[in-house]
């Protein structure tokens, strides 16, 4: 029997998660973990591209992979982009080497492929960029005209869940409405509408906070440790993305870690897990709003997502808008898988960058 064989690369900040594809069904994969002596070699993300080509090219090699009909990536901080799956182009590269909106190991991702794909002679595509930006009017309003809203969000992830729960209640994806909480490192809570993100909060600097991001804070004392002289620009950015969240207040970025103190008695540990899901569960009441209160479902997924005490404690809170659909873990690899093979099978058209 025919089918697509279709090479997924996921570069991430410490590590390529890597896989073949036969179909919708995984054939090869292995996380490909890059040292930290060998990442801190390279000041800064496009410094590690030869590495990681030539780790991601001794994988293909050494499991005897000679051909695949598609490669693909998750798409970068690119310039603001309507979801779907695109091919790569110059543009694209140009736009991703000049880490147009911030410096991510994702930007990393459209150039990996699109050098797999000429090596191979294949087809090179990125689906659902962290710029994906299908905000409605409103929603681009911060309070001050000098700063508006950025639509940046853990696309691909808050799509396919979509797709998915569109699929489990039998009705049409491209005419439904849910609210979607991906829950990782960061955590992107948003309404989703007729398959449009058309709002998100920006995990890196709104929303809940998450095991090592604040999410938002009050702004008057955030800027009074902002001019406190203690902080550099650089270490005041980490402050917020990278050391906070339950690394702040716990020590610590693991669920696991969390949970396992809770079950040891160690009550500050779960008033801490408490108050995230409290937070989490007060975004998803405020995203349900932007859709009129009509939800055909509330979706939990990503990591934390696997936590018992976590979307119990959401579910609690939020079951009065809607059902609420869990969907434990990352399976971001089936996803950019599932996006070539709409592309392959001549479902969906690619988009120009």
């Amino acid at each position: 029997m025919e089918f697509y064989k279709i090479l997924v690369v996921n570069p991430g900040s410490t590590s390529t998660k890597i896989a073949l594809f036969y179909d919708e069904q995984i054939h090869l994969s292995e996380t490909l973990k890059h040292p930290t002596e060998e990442i801190k070699k390279h000041e800064k993300i496009w410094d590690q591209f030869d590495f990681r080509y030539r780790t991601i090219s001794n994988w293909i090699k050494n499991n005897d992979i000679n051909d695949f009909n598609a490669v693909i990536s998750i798409g970068g901080l690119f310039r603001s982009v309507e979801g779907g799956t695109y091919e790569v182009n110059e543009r694209m590269l140009q736009d991703a080497r000049a880490n147009l909106q911030g410096e991510h190991a994702s930007n990393l991702g459209c150039a990996l492929v699109d050098r797999l794909a000429k090596e191979y002679n294949s087809r090179a595509f990125v689906v659902d960029p962290v710029s994906v930006d299908e905000f409605e009017p409103l929603a681009r309003y911060s309070g001050h005209p000098r700063i508006e809203r950025r639509s940046l969000s853990h696309a691909l992830s808050l799509h396919e869940a979509a797709r998915n729960a569109a699929e489990k209640l039998t009705i049409d994806y491209n005419n439904s409405s849910f609210v979607v909480a991906h829950m990782g490192g960061g955590i992107s809570v948003a309404p989703i509408k007729n398959g449009k993100i058309i709002d998100v909060n920006d995990a890196s600097s709104d929303g809940p906070f998450s095991p090592e991001r604040t999410g938002g804070l009050p702004l008057q004392p955030f800027i009074t440790i902002a001019f406190s002289g203690e902080y550099t620009e650089q270490q005041l950015r980490k402050f917020v993305m990278g050391n906070g969240g339950l690394v702040a207040y716990l020590g610590t970025n693991s669920a696991e870690e969390v949970e396992s103190r809770i079950k040891n008695g160690d009550n500050k540990a779960l008033e801490v897990f408490q108050a995230m899901a409290y937070q989490i569960a007060k975004e998803i009441g405020a995203m349900s709003t932007v859709l009129s209160g009509k939800v055909d479902a509330v979706i939990l997924t990503g990591g934390l997502a696997k936590s018992e005490f976590l979307t119990k404690w959401i579910t609690e809170r939020v079951s009065f808008i809607s059902k609420v659909l869990i969907f434990p873990g990352d399976d971001e690899l089936k996803a950019l898988a599932k996006a070539a093979l709409r592309i392959l099978r001549s479902i969906e058209k690619t988009k120009e960058y």
